[in-house]
């Protein structure tokens, strides 16, 4: 017998034990090819100043071969950063409070499934990742804030049998949190 498993319970979850390791942008050293630094915001993690390197699009991987040892240890000794969830439920701390919105924020702290967090055109991401005419609860007050800004920003959770919209206004509005059946199919 084949049994679907959609959400299945992690009863270990926490914010505290999802923590991401911190993220450093790649950089090479003018004139020192072959070796890659870890940059933050004034230089390598390991003195060299940006002045002196060249960035690439694409994050340090402190276990690589060509990863400076130095920033290697610094970006392993870094502080861990809030996961997914966590960033999400500190954005919806924000919105109107409702039982959608309690129970969105429930769901975050269970770990739930962010399945997209994204900003783009508000007409492209109502268009092809909202699905509106899927949700049940708040889907007005969503479609007003795709048509209000030319940008806006949008995750989907997934949590149980519930599908959750929330639309993240850039200019510092208040996040909008609507939520509709999810096809379990």
């Amino acid at each position: 017998m084949l049994v679907r498993v959609i959400d299945a319970p992690n009863h270990g979850w926490s914010f505290a034990t999802a923590r991401e390791l911190a993220r450093f942008g790649a950089c090479e050293v003018n004139g020192v090819p072959g070796v890659e630094h870890a940059v933050g915001a004034r230089g390598t993690l390991c003195g060299i100043s940006a002045r002196h390197t060249t960035r690439y699009l694409h994050l340090f991987v402190p276990d690589a071969l060509q990863s400076c040892r130095r920033c290697r240890q610094e970006a392993e000794e870094a502080p861990t950063q809030p996961c997914v969830q966590e960033r999400l439920h500190s954005r919806v701390l924000d919105s109107a409070q409702g039982a959608t919105r309690d129970e969105l924020l429930a769901a975050l702290r269970m770990g739930a499934n962010v399945r997209l967090w994204i900003n783009g055109r508000s007409t492209d991401l109502a268009k092809f990742y909202a699905q509106l005419d899927e949700l049940t609860d708040g889907a007005g007050p969503a479609a007003e804030a795709f048509s209000a800004a030319a940008t806006i920003g949008l995750a989907n959770v997934e949590h149980d049998r519930w599908r959750f919209l929330v639309v993240l206004p850039e200019d510092g509005g208040s996040p909008i949190v609507a939520r509709g059946q999810r096809d379990l199919h």
